[in-house]
């Protein structure tokens, strides 16, 4: 597994001229960004994008939505192929109060299915984020990391997989071995944050090395993200989570 992080703290050059010592990163929206100079940069510095959002971010679990998000997915696609990147995030949007739950979940596979045909043989996956409602995202339909998976199975396709976030699942009261169900070889990618705050890795109660080493062992071998919010500046460099997290997995592998 190798760990990756936002991309200003990975591709910026230290005093000496080099960059910092990443193998990928990630970061969310594309639309206000400059993707050229994101894509030289990475270039550069030998450093791999990872994975971004699939916008426009609205409910695709409305199939209003359909034909506006879809066609938003053949330009994120576009961005994702120039940046060699492998995997494209996928939210579902927040619960409709004008529809039932049945209905949004049929709506979302549909949509999905319909995304499959766009992503076919492009080299691009389309993960799935399911996200806490408890704390950060109050009002999202997906909250339940085994709800997703039951998405991923009714669609049916190698294009759609399932983004895992330690955090969103801790905080919703998941146990690991539960949510994950033998179903690790639908994640395409995994983020990490520590709990409460959603804070530096180390910072809160999460055993996150115990779960990423359950992950590893249950065959995961993709990027971690470390997607959290430090809490000083400069207190815990990217590079030093990294660094603890890698030796951690490596004293329990």
């Amino acid at each position: 597994m190798a760990l990756c992080g936002p991309p200003r703290h990975l591709y910026r050059p230290d005093r000496a001229g080099r960059c910092r010592r990443f193998r990928s990163f990630e970061f969310w929206h594309w639309s206000n960004k400059d993707i050229d100079a994101i894509a030289r940069t990475a270039s550069s510095c030998n450093i791999a994008v990872a994975g971004l959002v699939a916008e426009p971010l609205i409910a695709i679990t409305n199939p209003a939505n359909r034909s506006v998000w879809l066609e938003g997915l053949k330009q994120s696609l576009a961005v994702a192929r120039k940046l060699n990147a492998p995997v494209l995030i996928a939210q579902a949007g927040d619960d409709l109060p004008e529809m039932t739950r049945p209905e949004q979940k049929a709506a979302l596979i549909e949509t999905l299915a319909q995304a499959a045909g766009i992503l076919s043989g492009s080299g691009v996956t389309l993960g799935l984020e399911p996200l806490n409602t408890k704390v950060d995202h109050p009002g999202y339909y997906l909250h339940s990391t085994r709800e997703g998976f039951e998405v991923i199975d009714a669609v049916g396709r190698k294009e759609i997989g399932m983004v895992y976030d330690i955090y969103h699942s801790f905080v919703m009261g998941e146990e690991i071995d539960a949510a994950l169900a033998e179903n690790v070889e639908k994640i395409v990618h995994v983020h990490v944050a520590d709990a409460p705050g959603r804070n530096d890795p180390g910072s809160g109660q999460i055993d996150l090395a115990a779960r990423l080493q359950r992950l590893k062992l249950a065959g995961y071998g993709g990027r971690i993200g470390l997607e959290y919010k430090p809490l000083k500046p400069e207190s815990a460099p990217v590079a030093t989570v990294r660094e603890m997290l890698s030796e951690a997995l490596r004293d329990r592998g």
